[in-house]
């Protein structure tokens, strides 16, 4: 039996945080694992470019990403870790796709449909002001991405789902069109308990609120933004929802069952805020203790992940070279 590709790609745009952890890099980890399953894991650089323009911090950023993979229990001898800029393949099955994408389903994208709505509410005259070409057809890249490498399964956040349906879409219609089977039906796989995780303001954690925790920071970086948490107004001794709690919410993700239903119990017995976010520090300095000094060891010297990014295009193109010869040869070109 052939084993299902499980695939993920993140944005190098900044330090991966406790949001990437929880839907795609821990999942995508632990599926990985599994002897019927083979991981991809890639380095969504190209896909930074439509916000990231310092190519310094992009070269910083891929490093970092791969470094946390790595640290947090990627095996790249087990898994393929690769830089999507490594793999032509990818654009020219973007193209192609591009050719099978119904402008109106590029409407529906939420990171387009967001930036409309931003320029609407602000009164801006030009609906499509901000938007450059590569946020637009940016579903089409990422569709892409999965189906070259005839991904089954792809761990992503909710907010991702909708980029997994339009690669679904996308290769439907091309086998459609074809009458033939060329591209695998990806399905996006989704923890539905982690599936929207708070920031430190309660929103959805996120880069882009700027409201969320880095992995890799330094502790007192990490204890003053846990400290910033948002609480409502109980005191000392007055009993607490742990359900619309930040900090329950995030602490019960690293903790074991044990140590979560005993810190339910503190929360009925009225702890104060403070206590409970120095619980949260402590539980989360200690979950990432050893993956922290894998990644400054790595971040140390960068000849090691080069080794392995060499190694994982290899690997990736063997199979993005068989992808893009049957897609070539479908639609009638050389």
């Amino acid at each position: 039996m052939a084993q299902q590709i499980v695939l993920t790609g993140i944005k190098p745009t900044g330090m991966p945080h406790l949001g990437n952890w929880v839907g795609a890099i821990k999942p995508t980890v632990e599926l990985s694992q599994q002897p019927d399953r083979q991981g991809f894991f890639f380095i969504a650089d190209y896909h930074a470019l439509t916000g990231l323009r310092d190519a310094k911090a992009l070269r910083h950023y891929s490093y970092s990403l791969a470094a946390a993979w790595i640290a947090l229990g990627l095996d790249p001898h087990q898994s393929i870790l690769y830089r999507q800029s490594d793999i032509p393949e990818v654009f020219e099955l973007s193209w192609v796709l591009a050719c099978f994408s119904p402008k109106g389903l590029m409407n529906r994208a939420h990171a387009y449909k967001a930036q409309v709505q931003k320029n609407q509410e602000t009164g801006e005259e030009d609906v499509d002001a901000g938007v450059n070409m590569g946020l637009y057809t940016y579903p089409i890249l990422m569709a892409a991405d999965i189906l070259i490498m005839n991904s089954k399964w792809v761990p992503v956040g909710s907010d991702q789902q909708q980029h997994v349906e339009i690669a679904r879409d996308l290769a439907q219609y091309f086998n459609r069109q074809y009458q033939r089977e060329v591209f695998t039906l990806p399905d996006a796989l989704i923890d539905q308990s982690t599936a929207v995780l708070p920031g430190i303001d309660g929103r959805k954690m996120s880069k882009s609120y700027n409201n969320h925790i880095p992995i890799f920071e330094t502790a007192d970086r990490i204890r003053k933004l846990i400290m910033r948490i948002e609480t409502d107004s109980s005191r000392p001794g007055e009993p607490k929802n742990p359900d619309t709690s930040t900090i329950f919410q995030l602490y019960r993700l690293l903790a074991t069952p044990e140590e979560t239903a005993a810190m339910a119990r503190q929360y009925e017995n009225g702890i104060a805020w403070k206590d409970a976010k120095e619980a949260l520090y402590a539980r989360f300095e200690e979950s990432f203790r050893a993956a922290n000094q894998r990644y400054r060891e790595l971040m140390a010297d960068t000849s090691e992940l080069d080794r392995i990014f060499a190694d994982g295009k290899d690997k990736a193109r063997q199979v993005t070279q068989k992808t893009i010869d049957r897609v070539r040869r479908t639609v009638g070109v050389s």
